[in-house]
C-alpha cells in the first residue's frame, strides 16, 4: 500500500486528504495526475473542498482508496489518564445500530455522550485582526 497526501489551505486553515494506493505512483507522476483532475474540475466541483472533490476523483478513475471520515469503523480517544480513554461513537457505528432499539428513552444518555460542543459566531467582514 502507498499512501499520497493532498494538502489544501491558505495561512491558517488548512484541509489534508489522505488516498492510497497498491500500486506505487512516482511524485512527479502522482503530481501531474492531481494538477490534470484539478484543472479540469476546479470550476465545477461539489465537494466541500477541492481536496476531497480530487480524491474522489483518483478513487472513481484511477483505483486508489480516499480515506475519509466516513470510512472510519472505530475512533478511540486516548491519554496516560485511564479515565479519558473511551471509545468515540461514529457515524458508521449508529448507522448500523438495531432499528428496534426504542431511542426516545437514550436521547438524555447520548446527550451527556457528546464529546464537543457547537459555537455559532457572527463576524464582521469589514473588522481586521491585526
Amino acid at each position: 500500500m502507498f499512501f499520497y497526501e493532498l494538502h489544501e489551505g491558505d495561512n491558517e486553515v488548512f484541509a489534508d486528504v489522505i488516498v492510497v494506493s497498491e500500486s506505487e505512483w512516482e511524485p512527479d507522476e502522482f503530481f501531474d495526475l492531481v494538477q490534470s483532475i484539478r484543472r479540469r474540475i476546479q470550476d465545477t466541483f461539489i465537494h466541500d473542498t477541492l481536496s476531497e472533490a480530487i480524491a474522489v476523483e483518483l478513487e472513481r478513475e484511477h483505483g486508489f482508496v480516499y480515506v475519509s471520515d466516513d470510512s472510519l469503523v472505530a475512533s478511540v480517544n486516548i491519554s496516560t489518564d485511564e479515565s479519558e480513554n473511551f471509545l468515540v461513537r461514529t457515524a458508521v457505528e449508529l448507522a448500523d445500530a438495531d432499528d428496534d432499539d426504542d431511542d426516545d428513552d437514550d436521547d438524555e444518555e447520548e446527550d451527556e455522550a457528546v464529546d464537543y460542543k457547537a459555537v455559532i459566531v457572527e463576524l464582521d467582514p469589514s473588522l481586521r485582526l491585526n
